[in-house]
C-alpha cells in the first residue's frame, strides 16, 4: 500500500488533470484489453452493420451475407497499411531496427509509434480493390462463380462511407491514451481555460513543458516518494501515472501543478474525422452518384478538417523537420488528399456512368 504522501503546492483549478487508464481489463503482464483496441473492434463492428443496411438498402451490390468478409479485407488492410504507413512517413528508423524480444522486428511492435491514419486509408484502397473482384461461391452443385463484383470506384465509395465510426473511435482512444497530445494553452502552475486537458503523459514525451527550479524540485520528489527504488526517471514516473489512474487523490494534487493545459486536439479531431465527415459522405449519398464521388468527397472533406485541427496539434516529437513553410507532415499528406480528391471528382463528373446507391431512395431487397 501506498503512503500517504505530503504536499503543500496547491491545487491549479479549471483545467481536468487526465486520469483515466488505457487498460480497461489487465490479464497478464503487458497483455491486456485496452481502449484502443476495443477501438478497433468498434469501428470493424459498426462498419458491419453499416454495410448490411446498405446492402439491404440495395446501395451496393455486395452481398449483405459477405459484409463480415469485406471487414476482414478492410480491417487487415488498413492495419498493415496503417502501420507501414506510420513507418515510412514519420519513423523509418524502425524499418532496421531489431530487438532480441518479441516480435523482433520494431516495426512489428505497434507500441513503438503506432499507426498512420494517411497509411490506413491507402491501405484500404487495396481492400477496395480485392472486394470489387467478388467472392468465389458455388452457385449451382460443382459450378464456381465470383458473385458481388463491383467496380472499384463505389467499392472506394462504399469504404468511405463506413469509416468515420472507426476514425471516430480511434480518435476517443487516442484520447484515453493521452497521445497525439495537443498545444500548450497554460503552462504547469497556471489557471487555463475549463475546456482545455492537462495530459501527464507529457513528462515521458519530448514535448514534456519547461519547469522552474521548484516545480523541477518537486516533479522529482513525488517520483523519489512514489517510486524509492525505480532506477530511471522514466520508471518512476510510471509507477506515477498507475497511481493516478487508480484514483490516489494525493498524487493528482501534487502532480496536477506540474503538468501543463493543452487543447484536447483529440476530441476535435474525432469530432471533425468521425462525425462531420461521416455526416459529409452520408448527405452526399442521399441520392444515388456516380461511383467515385463519395470517396472524393471523403478524401476532400477529411483532408480540409484534418489541415485545420493539425494547427492545434503537436507534430511528431522525434521528426527531424517537424513542419515544413509552416505546416505539419501530416497536413501536407492530408493537402495531397485534398488534391486527389478534386481531381477524382473532377474526372469521374467528366467521364459520367450509371449511379449507384442512394439511401433515401433506394428500394428495399428482403
Amino acid at each position: 500500500m501506498m503512503p500517504t504522501l505530503p504536499f503543500d503546492t496547491p491545487t491549479v483549478l479549471a483545467a481536468w488533470l487526465h486520469d483515466w487508464n488505457p487498460v480497461l481489463l489487465p490479464i497478464s503482464g503487458d497483455f491486456a484489453v485496452r481502449w484502443y483496441g476495443l477501438s478497433y473492434v468498434a469501428g470493424f463492428a459498426v462498419g458491419y452493420f453499416l454495410l448490411r443496411f446498405m446492402s439491404r438498402r440495395g446501395m451496393t451490390p455486395i452481398p449483405g451475407d459477405r459484409a463480415f468478409d469485406v471487414i476482414i479485407i478492410a480491417a487487415i488492410t488498413g492495419v498493415v497499411g496503417g502501420r507501414l504507413g506510420y513507418v515510412a512517413f514519420y519513423q523509418p528508423s524502425l524499418l532496421w531496427s531489431f530487438d532480441s524480444g518479441f516480435p523482433w522486428w520494431s516495426v512489428l511492435a505497434l507500441n513503438q509509434g503506432g499507426m498512420a491514419s494517411h497509411g490506413g486509408i491507402m491501405g484500404v484502397f487495396i481492400g477496395a480493390w480485392l472486394v470489387s473482384r467478388g467472392f468465389r461461391a458455388e452457385v449451382a452443385p460443382g459450378r464456381i462463380e465470383r458473385v458481388g463484383r463491383s467496380r472499384l470506384l463505389h467499392v472506394c465509395d462504399v469504404f468511405a462511407a463506413i469509416a468515420p465510426p472507426g476514425l471516430l473511435f480511434g480518435r476517443l482512444a487516442n484520447f484515453v491514451n493521452g497521445e497525439l497530445l495537443g498545444r500548450v494553452v497554460a503552462p504547469p502552475g497556471e489557471a487555463a481555460p475549463w475546456w482545455a486537458v492537462r495530459f501527464p503523459q507529457e513528462h515521458l514525451t519530448k514535448h514534456a513543458p519547461a519547469l522552474s527550479e521548484s516545480q523541477e524540485d518537486e516533479l522529482t520528489r513525488l517520483v523519489r516518494d512514489v517510486a524509492p527504488g525505480a532506477n530511471s526517471f522514466e520508471t518512476g514516473y510510471q509507477r506515477v501515472l498507475e497511481l493516478l489512474q487508480s484514483g490516489h487523490a494525493d498524487v493528482a494534487a501534487r502532480l496536477e501543478p506540474l503538468v501543463s493545459a493543452r487543447h484536447p486536439s483529440q476530441l476535435y479531431q474525432a469530432l471533425c474525422e468521425g462525425l462531420i465527415v461521416g455526416l459529409v459522405v452520408w448527405l452526399v449519398w442521399r441520392r444515388p452518384r456516380t461511383p467515385g464521388v463519395v470517396g472524393a468527397w471523403f478524401l476532400i472533406s477529411y483532408g480540409l478538417l484534418r489541415i485545420a485541427t493539425e494547427f492545434v496539434r503537436l507534430p511528431d516529437a522525434h521528426l527531424v523537420v517537424t513542419r515544413f513553410a509552416g505546416l505539419s507532415r501530416g497536413q501536407w499528406l492530408s493537402g495531397m488528399m485534398v488534391l486527389a480528391g478534386v481531381a477524382m471528382l473532377v474526372w469521374v463528373r467528366r467521364r459520367g456512368g450509371e449511379k449507384l446507391g442512394g439511401w433515401g431512395r433506394a428500394t428495399a431487397q428482403e
